[in-house]
């Protein structure tokens, strides 16, 4: 009776295992969706550091904003770092209130993104968006964006679809975060003008005499399209990765972290995980917040086995 009594508890211990089991399985792999912007390949790589260091193994695809959320809905993706807001509200917003995915946590307060034209056009006169349509034929009638389909182009279009601040007749340039500073590049030496989309943190607030333009409001937001930045996860995740979860709860950035991570990328050169392991080395006091209850993919305390790993 009792080898009995032994084995049926051994069957029913193994059988309440499984759920953990399986979902320490499921978690192995932390996929990201990454969009291209070097502030998001920066906050990217600080997070598949730390989660490699755990014991993870964090999988990177870039892809446009809309694919990113389509893909969290269709469980192709685990995690967005990069819900700027309110500005990617047209996008995020239906996902959030269908429940395909969940807005953890802000991650980045105090963040900007509007149009941005170089100092000698501000100078010129042009310090808001109404003074645009008064220097159409210098602007060529077109403001310069970056990739097709993400939240900062569509809100160009919707200002030129609905003629806003006399643009009806305006065009905007899709290219990418590169290609649109590059073209700024080449402009600036011969001082022709150009309008843009600028944000912060970035290099370019810094890299370039540059100046953002008020009364955009209606489509940017106030206080020069001021933002906060949210982690996003695919609906169920959290509850099914509690770890990772804790973890990606715990994560924010500050704009001198990301001014100083993006530097490193765009300036210096240097591979965006390289930069984020120069940068979690010389800062133990950001890892001892992050990994504050977060252990590691074994269970064992989080904090140690990144330094060590690191």
């Amino acid at each position: 009776m009792k080898c009995i009594y032994v084995g049926s508890l051994t069957v029913l211990m193994t059988s309440a295992l499984l759920p953990t089991l399986v979902h320490a399985d499921e978690c192995s792999s932390i996929r990201f969706a990454e969009v291209g912007w070097t502030d998001i390949t920066a906050t990217t790589a600080l997070a598949s550091e730390v989660l490699e260091a755990l014991g993870y193994d964090p999988r990177v695809d870039t892809v446009s904003v809309p694919i990113a959320y389509a893909g969290m809905r269709n469980n192709d993706f685990d995690v967005f770092l990069g819900n700027w807001m309110p500005s990617m509200a047209s996008i995020s917003d239906p996902y959030i209130e269908r429940g395909d995915v969940e807005r953890l946590t802000a991650n980045l307060e105090g963040a900007k993104y509007t149009l941005a034209v170089p100092r000698y056009v501000y100078e010129a006169g042009v310090t808001s968006v109404n003074d645009l349509a008064d220097y159409a034929d210098q602007f060529e009638h077109r403001v310069h964006g970056i990739e097709a389909g993400n939240d900062g182009n569509e809100l160009i279009q919707q200002m030129i679809d609905d003629n806003a601040y006399g643009l009806g007749d305006w065009q905007i340039v899709d290219s990418s975060e590169a290609g649109m500073l590059a073209e700024l590049t080449t402009r600036i030496p011969n001082e022709e003008w150009m309008v843009f989309l600028g944000w912060e943190p970035h290099p370019m607030n810094t890299n370039f005499d540059m100046a953002y333009l008020s009364d955009a409001d209606d489509y940017f937001g106030p206080e020069l399209g001021g933002a906060t930045v949210h982690t996003n996860t695919r609906s169920g995740f959290v509850e099914e990765c509690p770890n990772v979860g804790a973890l990606l709860r715990n994560m924010t950035f500050t704009l001198e972290m990301e001014n100083q991570l993006m530097s490193a990328i765009m300036d210096d050169g240097l591979d965006p995980r390289d930069a984020a392991n120069a940068y979690l080395k010389a800062n133990d006091d950001v890892l001892a917040s992050w990994l504050e209850g977060v252990t590691t993919k074994e269970g064992e305390p989080g904090l140690p086995a990144v330094q060590a790993a690191l």
